[in-house]
């Protein structure tokens, strides 16, 4: 048999049923110190750790981002993490005073301008900042994917009911490194080395937090 060396044909981009770069965006929402400090359902690390791949895969695959706080602007809550600010060159957040992120004019409008209809979000609290968007956009028609390592409740039962119930109101749960493969698609392809820097960062990370228990 002859060896593989080559691509498949590329489906169409902007058409293919699964995500692509030219498909979709992705919505981060209040990675807050606020929020971080009341989730119990993992830890921040591996939060941070999903996030991260999260950026660096938007950004090198050039998907657009759209970054948004809660409470900045009133002064009762600070910005996005500095951690996940600094993966995200030129991304600017939008503020809000409500909690979810569908009925603020700015966020929504961020996300219709991308012409986009697929949305890949991660925010905290899964069952608040994540749930409430996700089903105004599931019900205006969007596909909507929570990216269920890169989220936390402020309890193991309220990030998984809120699944629950993102899931039966036709969300498409997907991880931080699942979304890279169907992002990248092939390994013959001539950008898969995006991928592999993602992963040669990633993984290491991750065996550190497995062995701390973390």
């Amino acid at each position: 048999m002859e060896k593989k060396t080559q691509p498949e044909p590329v489906r169409d981009q902007k058409q293919d049923r699964l995500l692509t770069p030219q498909n979709c965006v992705l919505a981060l929402i209040d990675f807050q110190p606020e929020q971080y400090g009341t989730v119990t359902s993992t830890t921040r690390e591996r939060i941070d750790l999903n996030v991260g791949a999260l950026c660096r895969i938007a950004m090198k695959y050039d998907i657009p981002v759209v970054l948004s706080t809660v409470g900045v602007d009133l002064g009762v809550n600070q910005g996005t993490a500095q951690e996940i600010r600094d993966q995200l060159p030129g991304v600017q957040e939008i503020d809000r005073t409500g909690v979810n992120a569908w009925e603020d004019a700015d966020f929504r409008s961020a996300i219709e301008t991308t012409g986009r209809r697929k949305v890949v979000i991660a925010g905290l609290w899964t069952e608040v900042c994540l749930a409430f968007p996700t089903l105004d956009m599931l019900a205006e028609g969007y596909e909507v994917f929570p990216v269920a390592d890169a989220v936390g409740g402020i309890s193991q039962t309220s990030h998984d009911r809120a699944f629950d119930r993102m899931i039966a109101a036709g969300a498409q749960p997907v991880t931080a490194i699942s979304f890279g493969g169907e992002i990248m698609r092939n390994w013959a392809r001539g950008d898969s080395d995006n991928l592999r820097e993602v992963m040669n960062w990633y993984f290491p990370r991750k065996h550190e937090l497995d062995q701390a228990g973390k």
